[in-house]
């Protein structure tokens, strides 16, 4: 498998000049089951698993799950901003620099995989209830001093849960730990 592949297992998030409802409805049903999906392949793994990147240098399964925390609890306070302000400047992290702190290379992945079970059901239940009007709001990035929607938030929010989802699922494949 080419390193393309590793990196990207589900390709690279596109974005659309307009999501349907039903496109946004599907995309937060797949932010919503990332918690259930994390549990049900990661539930019963080992130390020696979880320590394992999930390609040549890069995160470890470990490092993985709490990136997706710590991104997903960014993206339900961003969400939450452009909700409540106009066109807001967002925070951004150093991502990379988050998953080198010693939290992120050896705590347990069940305190950030109980994160994401409380604030997926938060940031879904914010989610569902948003109109036209609300999916229409936007933020800016000040990396890129790109806007961003937030029916193109929540879309690229769940490539990204099916994309680190499929980095632990695609690894335990490889090494036949099904």
């Amino acid at each position: 498998m080419d390193i393309e592949q590793l990196k990207y297992p589900i390709g690279k998030f596109v974005s659309q000049e307009h999501y349907t409802p039903a496109e946004v409805k599907s995309n937060i049903q797949i932010i919503s089951a990332l918690p259930s999906k994390f549990i049900n392949l990661l539930g019963n793994w080992e130390n020696d698993r979880l320590d394992t990147p999930y390609r040549p240098d890069g995160w470890t399964i470990r490092q993985l799950v709490h990136h997706v925390a710590d991104s997903h609890i960014n993206a339900y306070t961003r969400c939450r901003l452009a909700l409540t302000e106009d066109n807001p400047v967002i925070k951004p992290y150093e991502e990379h620099l988050w998953a080198e702190l010693p939290d992120a290379k050896t705590a347990q992945i069940e305190l950030s995989i109980q994160l994401l079970r409380y604030v997926h059901l938060r940031w879904v239940l914010l989610l569902n209830s948003m109109d036209e009007t609300d999916l229409a709001r936007t933020y800016i990035h000040p990396a890129t001093g790109r806007t961003f929607r937030l029916d193109e938030v929540i879309a690229n929010y769940a490539w990204h849960s099916e994309h680190h989802y499929q980095h632990a699922f695609q690894l335990a494949k490889r090494n036949n730990w099904e």
